[in-house]
């Protein structure tokens, strides 16, 4: 009986703390943030949008700061939970949410996923930041702050293209929509549309995309459609 109630208890705690509002601190033209409003929307998950705007220097007040020292969006706040950097939100939201799994149950295949949104999240975005390209444009010269950003994009995307072509099928894994997915449905439109990197050196991505465009989440998830988007 004590086991049951225990059992019970935990249940209880798990729905009654699913049930609480959500807030995300997120700026519409974030890709890190389009991430996490991607991998919400598939697993169904409600929440409160938080926007901050980074052009504007919002991202340094000293309320943002106690979320996120870094002063980078998005920042996820589940209860007395704080937690910010896309990968650690998802990843995150997989434990404690398991509805709508974004890491599939094989072994390989999860690696996989891990390992695609990692080369995104460590080896692509990083190097295309305002921040970064803006320090390089006072250094160097516009001209060379953009090749430097086209560069690295397109050497992650070749290294993404190399991982998955053997494994892609309507999604990155399968037919599934993963992790991977999530991170790089918003990677291809920044590198698209800011870039104008060329995908048809990436069949399997640009094949990918087409997909992306396709879902309803994506769609909801997207720059254009949050509250602080500008028009």
């Amino acid at each position: 009986m004590e086991a049951s109630s225990e059992q019970q208890k935990k249940s209880e705690n798990s729905s009654s703390s699913s049930s609480s509002k959500l807030l995300l601190y997120s700026y519409w033209q974030s890709s890190c943030s389009w991430r996490v409003r991607f991998a919400l929307s598939l697993k169904g998950l409600p929440y409160e949008y938080k926007p901050v705007n980074i052009t504007k220097g919002e991202q340094f007040r000293a309320d943002f700061k106690r979320l996120n020292p870094l002063h980078f969006v998005p920042v996820l706040v589940d209860g007395d939970i704080t937690v910010s950097d896309s990968y650690a939100i998802v990843l995150y939201l997989e434990d404690k949410y398991p509805q709508r799994p974004l890491l599939p149950a094989d072994p390989r295949l999860k690696a996989l996923n891990l390992q695609a949104a990692s080369i995104i999240n460590s080896n692509i975005q990083p190097l295309h930041m305002l921040s970064v390209l803006k320090h390089l444009e006072e250094k160097v010269g516009p001209e060379e702050s953009l090749s430097f950003a086209k560069l690295n994009i397109e050497k992650g995307l070749l290294a993404l293209e190399m991982l998955l072509k053997d494994f892609a099928s309507r999604y990155a894994t399968g037919d599934e929509v993963y992790m991977a997915d999530v991170f790089l449905a918003p990677q291809i439109v920044v590198s698209t549309s800011r870039f104008n990197i060329n995908m048809s050196k990436f069949p399997t991505l640009n094949r990918l995309y087409e997909s992306y465009k396709m879902l309803p989440e994506f769609d909801a998830s997207s720059p254009e459609r949050q509250p602080d988007a500008v028009h």
